[in-house]
């Protein structure tokens, strides 16, 4: 089992420089961030861009993987987002994550002032927005005439640093992105819950995060894929509790995650308010007592 944290991109970079130092210090696989324009209750606070946050994030560690959690189509367009995920994972040297999903209807789409599209729409949408970026980060000469996106001759060179391009870890709930996972994907993302809904249920959450598996699982052999051999993770502040909440509480979300078959759990770094309250003395207990010993094993 593999762990990761997100640190929210909210702090000046003095403030937040030994955050992400501190993620690798303490022994976390990955770092994430969120890749919006606002989100949720902090749209009226400090917020940054996710790209020059994680470049900078890469500078200021050398082992420990990172992320976006996750871009979207909302305000992205593949040709642009080629070039700045080339330059993350040159910068990196090779330790960046895609963390990509559909979108959905909250402020990245409100600000833009733009029509909400429908979620067959976002669906449309967003196979296009992989189709065409694979292309792109895989081919030296990209073209694609599509009905949200279009390329004329866009160039890959110099490349990724990771062959055949960065991973994608793609998010999905339901059935069509699951095949969209399944098919492009180097990695599964879950919630466990569909976009903008909440869990109260602890039960419940993981009734839906086992039948979630066993989708992904189906689709992966529709596409021809060994399930086993593709990384799952798991978002595990979208339940009904907040995971490092106590250190007997995220040991126990380990254990339930790896029953399921993940390979992978991703945390929040905790906050002094919601979302994601908690004290950052239970992030130091699990990075001495619980972390150690999942890398003995």
């Amino acid at each position: 089992m593999r762990v990761g944290i997100v640190i929210l991109p909210e702090h000046r970079w003095w403030a937040a420089e030994p955050l992400w130092r501190m993620a690798e210090e303490y022994g976390f696989d990955h770092a994430w961030t969120y890749d919006h324009v606002g989100w949720g209750s902090l749209v009226d606070k400090p917020w940054f861009d996710a790209v020059p946050t994680l470049t900078a994030a890469a500078t200021v560690t050398s082992r420990i993987k990172l992320g976006t959690l996750v871009a979207s189509p909302n305000f992205r367009h593949p040709v642009h987002f080629a070039r700045e995920l080339t330059a993350l994972d040159d910068v990196s040297d090779g330790r960046f994550l895609l963390g990509v999903g559909s979108g959905g209807h909250g402020f990245d789409t409100q600000v833009f002032g733009g029509r909400a599209l429908s979620a067959e729409e976002r669906g449309n949408r967003f196979t296009e927005f992989l189709e065409l970026l694979n292309t792109i980060l895989t081919s030296d000469n990209a073209s694609f005439d599509g009905e949200y996106y279009s390329a004329v001759e866009a160039r890959r060179a110099p490349g990724c640093v990771q062959t055949p391009r960065v991973p994608f870890v793609v998010a999905a709930e339901g059935a069509r992105a699951m095949r969209l996972a399944a098919r492009f994907g180097n990695g599964w993302v879950t919630t466990g819950r569909p976009p903008g809904t909440e869990v109260t249920d602890s039960t419940t959450w993981w009734r839906r995060l086992r039948d979630n598996t066993e989708r992904f699982d189906e689709a992966l052999q529709q596409q021809g894929r060994v399930p086993g051999r593709v990384p799952r993770y798991l978002n595990a502040d979208a339940g009904p509790s907040y995971s490092l909440s106590s250190v007997e509480h995220f040991r126990d979300v380990l254990g339930r995650a790896s029953e399921l078959g993940f390979t992978d759990v991703i945390v929040h770094w905790p906050r002094t308010e919601e979302p994601f309250e908690g004290r950052e003395s239970i992030l130091e207990e699990v990075s001495s007592e619980v972390l150690p010993g999942l890398k003995e094993h």
